[in-house]
């Protein structure tokens, strides 16, 4: 971290989707000069509660509705920024999350199927018995994924 004394809150909002096939919906983007594979969503507007933030990021992102099904996680630990140069403290909230219209949605299998350029994204539902934690950017997300595999075995 840098001698820059964190001053500001960034709050993000996820939404963790598995459908029936047990496959975990993943964003490949590219924001900020760099590849990133995340889960969908994105940062809280002053005025907006955390489940109207989900669901206008997934109507934003990817043209759907959303029933958000539970809370998942939220941060509990110190976690600063890493992709801003004003370094802020990150706090991400996760929800399970059901889309409603799955079968509209346009994904591909292909990691990083896109032109580098900002804003480019494309969506991917992957296995989740193979999906490794480290194919995701964020050292947040890779923690979620890692309870996401063990509460799905819990279930099994």
């Amino acid at each position: 971290m840098s001698d820059n004394k964190i001053m500001h809150f960034n709050i993000r909002v996820y939404g963790i989707a598995i459908n029936e096939e047990n496959r975990i919906l993943l964003t490949d983007e590219y924001r900020l000069g760099r590849r990133m594979t995340k889960f969908p969503g994105g940062g809280l507007e002053f005025g907006e509660g955390t489940l109207d933030c989900l669901k206008r990021e997934c109507m934003e992102e990817f043209a759907q509705e959303i029933d958000i099904l539970k809370h998942f996680y939220t941060t509990d630990y110190f976690q600063p920024t890493h992709l801003i140069e004003e370094p802020q403290q990150l706090i991400s909230i996760y929800y399970m999350i059901k889309l409603k219209n799955p079968d509209i949605l346009v994904t591909t299998t292909r990691k990083f199927d896109f032109e580098d350029k900002d804003g480019a994204q494309t969506f991917r539902w992957v296995n989740l018995k193979d999906l490794r934690e480290d194919e995701l950017t964020f050292p947040i997300d890779r923690k979620v994924m890692g309870m996401v595999k063990e509460d799905r075995e819990l279930k099994i």
